[in-house]
Protein backbone atom coordinates (compact mmCIF):
# COMPACT_ATOMS: atom_id res chain seq x y z
CA UNK A 1 0.00 0.00 0.00
CA UNK A 2 1.08 3.63 -0.70
CA UNK A 3 0.95 5.71 2.15
CA UNK A 4 2.31 9.65 2.56
CA UNK A 5 3.18 10.05 -1.28
CA UNK A 6 5.01 6.48 -1.15
CA UNK A 7 4.45 3.98 -3.15
CA UNK A 8 5.81 0.18 -2.56
CA UNK A 9 6.68 -1.96 -5.70
CA UNK A 10 6.60 -5.61 -4.99
CA UNK A 11 9.00 -8.43 -7.32
CA UNK A 12 8.68 -11.56 -7.20
CA UNK A 13 7.37 -11.72 -3.61
CA UNK A 14 10.67 -10.96 -2.43
CA UNK A 15 12.41 -7.47 -3.09
CA UNK A 16 10.58 -4.37 -2.24
CA UNK A 17 11.19 -1.05 -3.33
CA UNK A 18 10.24 1.88 -1.73
CA UNK A 19 10.01 4.86 -4.24
CA UNK A 20 9.34 8.16 -2.88
CA UNK A 21 6.61 9.61 -5.78
CA UNK A 22 5.67 13.03 -3.77
CA UNK A 23 7.71 15.16 -5.95
CA UNK A 24 6.02 13.85 -8.94
CA UNK A 25 2.76 14.32 -7.72
CA UNK A 26 3.81 18.39 -6.86
CA UNK A 27 5.40 18.50 -10.11
CA UNK A 28 3.03 20.83 -12.32
CA UNK A 29 5.12 20.53 -15.81
CA UNK A 30 3.77 16.84 -15.98
CA UNK A 31 3.63 14.87 -19.51
CA UNK A 32 0.36 15.48 -21.43
CA UNK A 33 -1.11 12.10 -20.58
CA UNK A 34 -0.27 12.28 -16.94
CA UNK A 35 -2.47 15.67 -16.61
CA UNK A 36 -5.61 15.85 -15.64
CA UNK A 37 -8.61 16.13 -18.25
CA UNK A 38 -9.29 19.77 -19.36
CA UNK A 39 -12.70 21.56 -19.34
CA UNK A 40 -12.36 23.28 -22.55
CA UNK A 41 -15.65 23.50 -23.13
CA UNK A 42 -15.79 25.96 -19.90
CA UNK A 43 -14.53 29.16 -21.71
CA UNK A 44 -17.83 29.36 -23.86
CA UNK A 45 -20.28 31.28 -22.69
CA UNK A 46 -23.49 32.12 -24.48
CA UNK A 47 -24.23 36.01 -25.20
CA UNK A 48 -27.57 37.51 -24.62
CA UNK A 49 -28.89 36.16 -27.69
CA UNK A 50 -27.87 32.19 -26.56
CA UNK A 51 -25.25 32.40 -29.78
CA UNK A 52 -21.33 31.46 -29.32
CA UNK A 53 -20.13 33.35 -32.17
CA UNK A 54 -18.48 35.90 -30.78
CA UNK A 55 -15.98 33.64 -28.24
CA UNK A 56 -15.86 31.46 -31.43
CA UNK A 57 -14.99 34.39 -33.19
CA UNK A 58 -12.28 35.86 -30.35
CA UNK A 59 -10.56 32.26 -29.85
CA UNK A 60 -10.11 32.60 -33.80
CA UNK A 61 -8.42 36.22 -33.30
CA UNK A 62 -6.31 35.28 -30.99
CA UNK A 63 -4.61 31.62 -32.91
CA UNK A 64 -4.53 34.46 -35.97
CA UNK A 65 -2.27 37.11 -33.19
CA UNK A 66 -0.08 34.32 -32.35
CA UNK A 67 2.50 35.65 -33.87
CA UNK A 68 2.61 38.75 -31.84
CA UNK A 69 5.03 36.59 -29.58
CA UNK A 70 8.07 37.64 -32.44
CA UNK A 71 10.95 40.52 -31.93
CA UNK A 72 9.90 43.29 -33.94
CA UNK A 73 12.78 45.63 -32.99
CA UNK A 74 15.06 46.60 -36.37
CA UNK A 75 17.81 44.60 -35.42
CA UNK A 76 21.15 43.55 -37.91
CA UNK A 77 19.84 40.75 -39.54
CA UNK A 78 21.27 38.37 -42.54
CA UNK A 79 19.06 38.78 -45.50
CA UNK A 80 21.19 36.41 -47.52
CA UNK A 81 20.87 32.77 -45.90
CA UNK A 82 21.62 29.60 -47.04
CA UNK A 83 19.92 26.90 -45.56
CA UNK A 84 20.28 22.76 -45.64
CA UNK A 85 17.40 21.14 -44.45
CA UNK A 86 18.03 17.26 -43.35
CA UNK A 87 15.17 14.72 -43.69
CA UNK A 88 15.08 11.26 -41.73
CA UNK A 89 13.56 8.82 -43.65
CA UNK A 90 14.16 6.38 -41.32
CA UNK A 91 11.50 3.83 -40.36
CA UNK A 92 10.63 5.75 -37.80
CA UNK A 93 8.76 8.37 -40.03
CA UNK A 94 6.01 5.69 -40.58
CA UNK A 95 4.64 6.07 -37.18
CA UNK A 96 0.81 7.57 -37.59
CA UNK A 97 1.25 9.32 -34.37
CA UNK A 98 1.36 12.70 -36.68
CA UNK A 99 -1.77 12.08 -39.04
CA UNK A 100 -1.49 10.67 -41.89
CA UNK A 101 1.85 9.71 -41.04
CA UNK A 102 5.25 11.65 -39.76
CA UNK A 103 6.73 11.58 -43.38
CA UNK A 104 3.76 12.23 -45.46
CA UNK A 105 2.92 15.13 -43.26
CA UNK A 106 6.80 16.56 -42.96
CA UNK A 107 6.24 16.40 -47.18
CA UNK A 108 3.06 18.45 -46.87
CA UNK A 109 4.65 20.98 -44.46
CA UNK A 110 7.84 21.40 -46.32
CA UNK A 111 6.33 22.04 -49.58
CA UNK A 112 4.33 25.08 -47.69
CA UNK A 113 7.96 26.03 -46.26
CA UNK A 114 9.88 26.49 -49.34
CA UNK A 115 7.16 28.22 -50.80
CA UNK A 116 6.73 30.57 -47.91
CA UNK A 117 10.54 31.09 -47.26
CA UNK A 118 11.50 32.28 -50.19
CA UNK A 119 8.65 34.37 -50.54
CA UNK A 120 9.74 36.01 -47.28
CA UNK A 121 13.72 35.57 -48.61
CA UNK A 122 13.92 36.06 -51.50
CA UNK A 123 17.60 36.31 -51.74
CA UNK A 124 18.39 33.13 -50.21
CA UNK A 125 19.07 29.58 -51.18
CA UNK A 126 17.90 25.90 -49.96
CA UNK A 127 18.96 22.37 -50.30
CA UNK A 128 17.43 19.25 -48.85
CA UNK A 129 18.75 15.69 -47.69
CA UNK A 130 17.89 12.94 -47.01
CA UNK A 131 19.15 9.95 -44.93
CA UNK A 132 18.23 6.37 -44.34
CA UNK A 133 19.85 3.04 -43.16
CA UNK A 134 22.78 4.93 -42.16
CA UNK A 135 23.70 6.90 -45.18
CA UNK A 136 22.69 10.15 -46.22
CA UNK A 137 21.63 11.27 -49.76
CA UNK A 138 21.66 14.86 -51.50
CA UNK A 139 18.05 15.33 -52.73
CA UNK A 140 18.88 18.94 -54.46
CA UNK A 141 21.62 21.20 -53.99
CA UNK A 142 21.95 25.08 -52.79
CA UNK A 143 19.07 26.96 -55.15
CA UNK A 144 17.25 29.67 -55.04
CA UNK A 145 14.37 28.03 -57.23
CA UNK A 146 11.68 26.58 -54.91
CA UNK A 147 9.85 24.46 -57.79
CA UNK A 148 13.38 22.39 -58.08
CA UNK A 149 12.90 21.77 -54.70
CA UNK A 150 9.18 21.12 -54.55
CA UNK A 151 9.82 18.60 -57.65
CA UNK A 152 12.53 16.62 -55.68
CA UNK A 153 10.18 16.42 -52.61
CA UNK A 154 7.12 15.08 -54.59
CA UNK A 155 9.36 12.29 -56.09
CA UNK A 156 10.71 11.40 -52.67
CA UNK A 157 7.05 11.11 -51.04
CA UNK A 158 6.05 7.88 -52.24
CA UNK A 159 9.67 5.82 -52.16
CA UNK A 160 10.26 3.17 -49.43
CA UNK A 161 11.71 4.52 -46.03
CA UNK A 162 13.77 2.00 -44.04
CA UNK A 163 16.60 1.50 -41.75
CA UNK A 164 18.12 4.15 -38.99
CA UNK A 165 19.42 7.42 -39.72
CA UNK A 166 22.91 8.80 -40.35
CA UNK A 167 22.92 12.11 -38.24
CA UNK A 168 26.77 12.16 -38.65
CA UNK A 169 26.82 11.86 -42.68
CA UNK A 170 23.73 14.31 -42.79
CA UNK A 171 25.82 16.81 -40.63
CA UNK A 172 29.08 16.54 -42.64
CA UNK A 173 26.97 16.09 -46.02
CA UNK A 174 25.43 19.29 -45.42
CA UNK A 175 28.87 20.96 -44.02
CA UNK A 176 30.58 20.53 -47.00
CA UNK A 177 28.85 22.36 -49.45
CA UNK A 178 27.69 24.84 -47.10
CA UNK A 179 31.41 25.47 -46.10
CA UNK A 180 32.45 27.16 -49.88
CA UNK A 181 29.60 29.62 -48.98
CA UNK A 182 30.56 33.15 -49.00
CA UNK A 183 31.15 34.97 -45.49
CA UNK A 184 27.98 37.37 -45.95
CA UNK A 185 26.13 34.30 -46.37
CA UNK A 186 24.34 33.02 -43.00
CA UNK A 187 24.91 29.36 -43.11
CA UNK A 188 22.28 27.01 -41.65
CA UNK A 189 21.28 23.54 -41.09
CA UNK A 190 17.56 22.60 -40.22
CA UNK A 191 17.09 18.90 -39.15
CA UNK A 192 14.12 17.20 -38.90
CA UNK A 193 14.21 13.65 -36.86
CA UNK A 194 11.67 11.45 -36.32
CA UNK A 195 14.19 8.49 -34.64
CA UNK A 196 15.50 7.98 -31.16
CA UNK A 197 18.69 6.90 -32.59
CA UNK A 198 21.43 7.43 -35.20
CA UNK A 199 23.56 5.37 -36.54
CA UNK A 200 27.06 7.06 -37.42
CA UNK A 201 30.50 5.92 -38.63
CA UNK A 202 32.11 8.36 -35.65
CA UNK A 203 32.30 10.75 -32.83
CA UNK A 204 29.11 13.09 -33.52
CA UNK A 205 30.71 15.41 -31.18
CA UNK A 206 33.68 16.30 -33.75
CA UNK A 207 31.16 16.64 -35.99
CA UNK A 208 29.17 19.49 -34.11
CA UNK A 209 32.92 20.80 -32.93
CA UNK A 210 33.45 21.09 -36.54
CA UNK A 211 30.13 22.63 -37.25
CA UNK A 212 30.91 25.21 -34.68
CA UNK A 213 34.05 26.45 -35.86
CA UNK A 214 32.72 27.08 -39.47
CA UNK A 215 29.67 29.36 -38.03
CA UNK A 216 26.84 26.72 -38.96
CA UNK A 217 23.67 27.03 -37.05
CA UNK A 218 22.15 24.00 -36.50
CA UNK A 219 18.62 23.91 -35.49
CA UNK A 220 16.30 20.43 -34.54
CA UNK A 221 12.77 19.31 -34.81
CA UNK A 222 12.39 16.43 -33.31
CA UNK A 223 8.91 14.46 -33.82
CA UNK A 224 9.24 11.97 -31.05
CA UNK A 225 11.05 12.94 -27.81
CA UNK A 226 13.68 14.98 -27.44
CA UNK A 227 17.31 13.68 -27.55
CA UNK A 228 20.31 14.45 -25.68
CA UNK A 229 22.48 14.60 -28.86
CA UNK A 230 20.19 16.74 -31.19
CA UNK A 231 19.69 19.12 -27.58
CA UNK A 232 23.76 19.32 -27.86
CA UNK A 233 23.84 20.13 -31.36
CA UNK A 234 21.60 23.06 -31.25
CA UNK A 235 23.45 24.75 -28.29
CA UNK A 236 26.56 24.37 -29.58
CA UNK A 237 25.64 26.07 -32.39
CA UNK A 238 23.48 28.35 -31.25
CA UNK A 239 20.27 27.08 -33.24
CA UNK A 240 16.73 26.43 -31.89
CA UNK A 241 15.07 22.75 -30.45
CA UNK A 242 11.56 21.72 -30.72
CA UNK A 243 9.45 18.56 -29.91
CA UNK A 244 6.73 18.69 -32.05
CA UNK A 245 3.54 17.97 -30.03
CA UNK A 246 1.01 17.75 -32.72
CA UNK A 247 0.46 18.59 -35.92
CA UNK A 248 -0.29 22.34 -35.41
CA UNK A 249 2.80 22.93 -33.10
CA UNK A 250 5.11 20.98 -35.61
CA UNK A 251 3.80 23.35 -38.37
CA UNK A 252 4.43 26.60 -35.86
CA UNK A 253 7.74 24.98 -34.96
CA UNK A 254 8.82 25.00 -38.98
CA UNK A 255 7.78 27.69 -39.52
CA UNK A 256 9.34 29.63 -36.84
CA UNK A 257 12.58 29.32 -39.13
CA UNK A 258 11.56 31.45 -41.89
CA UNK A 259 11.99 34.82 -40.56
CA UNK A 260 16.39 35.40 -40.29
CA UNK A 261 17.79 35.20 -37.00
CA UNK A 262 20.15 38.27 -35.68
CA UNK A 263 23.43 38.27 -37.07
CA UNK A 264 26.09 37.13 -34.52
CA UNK A 265 28.75 38.92 -33.09
CA UNK A 266 31.48 37.12 -34.61
CA UNK A 267 30.31 38.59 -38.16
CA UNK A 268 29.09 41.79 -37.13
CA UNK A 269 31.31 43.34 -38.85
CA UNK A 270 30.08 45.37 -41.92
CA UNK A 271 31.33 45.30 -45.41
CA UNK A 272 30.05 45.70 -48.91
CA UNK A 273 28.61 42.96 -51.45
CA UNK A 274 29.20 42.83 -54.71
CA UNK A 275 26.09 41.48 -56.64
CA UNK A 276 25.34 41.84 -60.42
CA UNK A 277 21.56 42.82 -62.04
CA UNK A 278 21.48 40.29 -65.17
CA UNK A 279 19.32 40.76 -67.88
CA UNK A 280 16.72 38.21 -69.33
CA UNK A 281 17.74 35.86 -72.19
CA UNK A 282 14.77 35.14 -74.68
CA UNK A 283 17.08 33.67 -77.49
CA UNK A 284 15.62 32.16 -80.60
CA UNK A 285 17.84 29.29 -80.26
CA UNK A 286 18.73 27.06 -77.18
CA UNK A 287 22.04 27.77 -75.75
CA UNK A 288 24.07 25.75 -72.75
CA UNK A 289 23.72 27.09 -69.39
CA UNK A 290 26.87 27.15 -66.86
CA UNK A 291 25.05 25.51 -64.23
CA UNK A 292 23.94 22.67 -65.61
CA UNK A 293 25.46 22.40 -68.72
CA UNK A 294 22.13 21.83 -70.74
CA UNK A 295 20.39 23.63 -73.72
CA UNK A 296 17.67 26.01 -72.21
CA UNK A 297 16.04 28.94 -74.12
CA UNK A 298 15.85 31.17 -71.07
CA UNK A 299 18.05 32.41 -68.80
CA UNK A 300 19.95 35.32 -67.29
CA UNK A 301 22.91 36.38 -68.56
CA UNK A 302 25.64 37.58 -66.03
CA UNK A 303 26.81 41.19 -66.33
CA UNK A 304 30.35 40.55 -65.84
CA UNK A 305 31.02 37.81 -67.87
CA UNK A 306 28.27 36.87 -69.90
CA UNK A 307 27.63 33.42 -68.58
CA UNK A 308 23.97 32.13 -68.89
CA UNK A 309 22.12 30.97 -65.87
CA UNK A 310 19.31 29.46 -65.39
CA UNK A 311 17.75 31.04 -62.52
CA UNK A 312 18.40 34.07 -59.67
CA UNK A 313 19.50 34.48 -57.51
CA UNK A 314 22.60 32.56 -57.69
CA UNK A 315 25.87 32.83 -58.09
CA UNK A 316 27.58 32.61 -61.38
CA UNK A 317 29.53 29.36 -61.91
CA UNK A 318 32.61 31.08 -63.97
CA UNK A 319 33.04 34.73 -62.25
CA UNK A 320 31.61 33.77 -58.61
CA UNK A 321 29.46 37.62 -58.86
CA UNK A 322 26.31 36.99 -56.54
CA UNK A 323 23.40 37.61 -58.91
CA UNK A 324 20.17 39.26 -57.72
CA UNK A 325 17.45 41.43 -59.36
CA UNK A 326 16.09 44.85 -57.81
CA UNK A 327 13.04 43.30 -56.91
CA UNK A 328 14.10 40.57 -54.72
CA UNK A 329 16.55 42.79 -52.88
CA UNK A 330 14.06 45.33 -52.35
CA UNK A 331 11.59 42.96 -51.01
CA UNK A 332 14.29 41.30 -48.26
CA UNK A 333 14.35 44.42 -46.57
CA UNK A 334 11.20 44.28 -44.54
CA UNK A 335 13.20 41.68 -42.20
CA UNK A 336 15.01 44.63 -41.16
CA UNK A 337 12.46 47.34 -40.67
CA UNK A 338 9.50 45.39 -39.39
CA UNK A 339 5.91 47.01 -38.91
CA UNK A 340 5.96 47.34 -35.05
CA UNK A 341 3.24 45.18 -33.28
CA UNK A 342 -0.62 46.54 -33.41
CA UNK A 343 -1.46 46.99 -29.94
CA UNK A 344 -5.02 45.82 -28.78
CA UNK A 345 -7.61 48.25 -28.00
CA UNK A 346 -9.68 47.23 -24.68
CA UNK A 347 -13.45 47.35 -24.64
CA UNK A 348 -13.73 50.67 -22.54
CA UNK A 349 -11.87 52.12 -26.03
CA UNK A 350 -13.40 50.69 -28.82
CA UNK A 351 -16.51 52.94 -29.04
CA UNK A 352 -13.97 55.76 -30.63
CA UNK A 353 -13.33 53.32 -34.31
CA UNK A 354 -16.77 51.65 -35.54
CA UNK A 355 -14.57 49.95 -39.03
CA UNK A 356 -11.25 49.11 -39.89
CA UNK A 357 -9.14 51.15 -41.52
CA UNK A 358 -8.37 48.87 -44.43
CA UNK A 359 -10.94 46.67 -45.77
CA UNK A 360 -13.50 48.77 -44.12
CA UNK A 361 -15.35 46.62 -42.60
CA UNK A 362 -17.80 47.37 -39.54
CA UNK A 363 -16.75 46.31 -35.97
CA UNK A 364 -18.93 45.27 -33.20
CA UNK A 365 -20.54 47.62 -31.62
CA UNK A 366 -19.78 48.01 -27.52
CA UNK A 367 -22.75 48.78 -26.22
CA UNK A 368 -24.56 45.55 -27.97
CA UNK A 369 -22.40 43.41 -25.74
CA UNK A 370 -23.07 42.17 -22.75
CA UNK A 371 -20.41 42.52 -19.86
CA UNK A 372 -20.37 39.38 -18.82
CA UNK A 373 -19.42 38.41 -23.50
CA UNK A 374 -16.82 41.31 -23.10
CA UNK A 375 -15.06 39.69 -20.10
CA UNK A 376 -14.08 36.70 -22.15
CA UNK A 377 -13.41 38.39 -25.76
CA UNK A 378 -11.28 40.89 -27.12
CA UNK A 379 -12.90 44.29 -28.90
CA UNK A 380 -11.39 42.57 -32.13
CA UNK A 381 -9.52 45.88 -32.74
CA UNK A 382 -5.98 46.80 -33.22
CA UNK A 383 -4.23 50.15 -33.56
CA UNK A 384 -1.42 51.24 -34.93
CA UNK A 385 1.39 52.52 -32.75
CA UNK A 386 2.62 55.29 -35.54
CA UNK A 387 -0.37 56.33 -36.73
CA UNK A 388 -3.10 55.36 -34.69
CA UNK A 389 -5.42 53.81 -37.14
CA UNK A 390 -7.59 50.73 -36.20
CA UNK A 391 -7.69 47.75 -37.91
CA UNK A 392 -9.40 44.27 -37.43
CA UNK A 393 -7.72 40.84 -36.74
CA UNK A 394 -7.93 39.57 -40.46
CA UNK A 395 -6.10 43.13 -41.64
CA UNK A 396 -3.07 43.09 -38.80
CA UNK A 397 -2.48 39.23 -39.76
CA UNK A 398 -2.62 40.20 -43.79
CA UNK A 399 0.36 43.91 -42.63
CA UNK A 400 2.26 41.50 -41.02
CA UNK A 401 2.90 38.73 -42.62
CA UNK A 402 2.19 39.49 -46.80
CA UNK A 403 2.11 43.83 -47.04
CA UNK A 404 4.50 44.05 -44.94
CA UNK A 405 3.86 47.90 -44.44
CA UNK A 406 0.94 49.72 -42.52
CA UNK A 407 -1.54 51.07 -44.89
CA UNK A 408 -2.04 53.95 -42.19
CA UNK A 409 1.30 54.84 -42.27
CA UNK A 410 1.68 55.06 -46.17
CA UNK A 411 -0.94 57.49 -46.06
CA UNK A 412 0.47 60.19 -44.24
CA UNK A 413 2.75 62.40 -45.91
CA UNK A 414 6.56 61.50 -45.55
CA UNK A 415 8.48 62.98 -42.68
CA UNK A 416 11.32 65.12 -42.48
CA UNK A 417 13.85 61.98 -41.13
CA UNK A 418 13.08 58.63 -42.49
CA UNK A 419 9.51 58.21 -43.60
CA UNK A 420 6.13 57.28 -42.08
CA UNK A 421 7.08 53.46 -43.26
CA UNK A 422 10.48 53.42 -41.23
CA UNK A 423 10.78 56.45 -39.09
CA UNK A 424 14.08 54.92 -37.45
CA UNK A 425 15.73 54.19 -40.72
CA UNK A 426 18.29 56.45 -40.18
CA UNK A 427 19.70 55.05 -37.50
CA UNK A 428 19.33 51.59 -37.29
CA UNK A 429 22.38 49.04 -38.90
CA UNK A 430 21.49 47.25 -41.86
Amino acid sequence: MATNGRRQLVEDDEDIIDVDDSSLMNNQANYAWEEEYKRSWDVLQEDEHGSLAGVVNSLQQAAKRKRLLRDTDPIQRGIIRHLFIIIDLSKAMQEKDLRPSRLSLTFTYLEAFIAEFFDQNPISQIGLVGTKDGLAEKLTELSGNPTEHIRALKLKKFQETGGEPSLQNALEMARSSLVHVPAHGSREILVIMGSLTTTDPGNIHDTITQLTQDNIRASVIALAAEVQVLKVLTMQTKGTFGVAMNEGHYRDLLFEVIPPTAVTTTKSASNLVQMGFPSRSNDSAATLCACHGKLTLGGYICPRCNAKLCDIPTECDICTLTLVSSPLLARSYHHLFPVENFIEVAWKDAAATSQCFSCQKLFLNPHKISPQLQSTTDAGRYQCKLCEQTFCADCDVFIHDVLHNCPGCLSQPRRKTGSALNPGAGSSRT
